[in-house]
Parts: structure tokens; C-alpha cells; sequence
């Protein structure tokens, strides 16, 4: 990658709408030497999608939590079975692998705060594999 690419990077990510005639005019570059250079970091991988950002007030989520996720035992397969479980769930926004005490991380959003309770009983407090969830900004 070069100046030029790291440019077309950043300026995709501060806005990944950007059109490709308004991304060339910031970099002062031709739209066709623009659009091939994108799509050339498509090809390689380096651009691997774009996202929308969503409100989540307004899809009524306006209260957010982490949850210190403790799981056991530690195998691959359980492991992987509450990770597939979680990123699944609506509320839940991202889902970080922790190295530590913790072993993941796990980011949710809910209406309100019976309804975050709510939530992590019927989805985490519940489930024999978790030994331990703890709000690490209490820490």
C-alpha cells in the first residue's frame, strides 16, 4: 500500500458512502485511477465491506452495558457454541475475545435497564457455561 491507498482507506472509513468522484477530488486523483485503485484493495482484501451506523435510540436500545463474560470449561467447541449464540442476539452489538481472568467481552444494548436485566437472565445467567459476568467498569 502506498500514500495513495492509505488515503482512499481512511477516507472510506471516515465515510464509506463517499462516491467515487468526490473521493478522487479529495485525493487529487482521476476518478478511473480512483476507482481501479479501489477495487484493487477490494481484490486484495484489504476493503472487506462496508456498514451503516445505526441510532440505537432509535431502534429504542438507548441503554448500553459490557458484560465480563467468564466461560468453562475452556474448549473449543463451547467456546465457539456461546460465541455463534450471542452474535446472534439483536441486542448484542460486538463480542471481543478477552485474554485474562475474562474471556470475552460482550457489548448490549437494551430499552432500558429492567429490560438489560432481563436480558442477561434469560441469555447469560442461565446458561451452564458461564461461570462469571461482571460489569468491569466497576472494577
Amino acid at each position: 500500500m502506498d500514500e495513495v491507498d492509505s488515503a482512499i482507506v481512511h477516507h472510506l472509513q471516515l465515510d464509506g458512502r463517499l462516491s467515487n468522484r468526490a473521493l478522487a477530488e479529495k485525493l487529487g486523483i482521476a476518478p478511473s485511477t480512483c476507482l481501479e485503485r479501489t477495487r484493487l484493495l477490494h481484490k486484495r482484501g484489504i476493503i472487506q465491506g462496508y456498514k451503516a451506523q445505526v441510532s440505537l435510540r432509535a431502534l429504542n436500545r438507548p441503554v448500553q452495558a459490557m458484560a465480563a463474560t467468564q466461560i468453562r470449561p475452556l474448549r473449543r467447541g463451547v467456546v465457539a457454541a456461546f460465541e455463534k449464540s450471542v452474535t446472534g442476539l439483536p441486542e448484542v452489538v460486538p463480542v471481543y475475545t478477552m485474554a485474562g481472568s475474562d474471556d470475552f467481552l460482550v457489548h448490549v444494548t437494551a430499552q432500558d435497564i429492567d429490560h438489560l436485566r432481563a436480558f442477561l437472565l434469560d441469555h447469560f445467567t442461565n446458561r451452564r457455561e458461564i461461570v462469571g459476568i461482571r460489569d468491569p467498569a466497576r472494577d
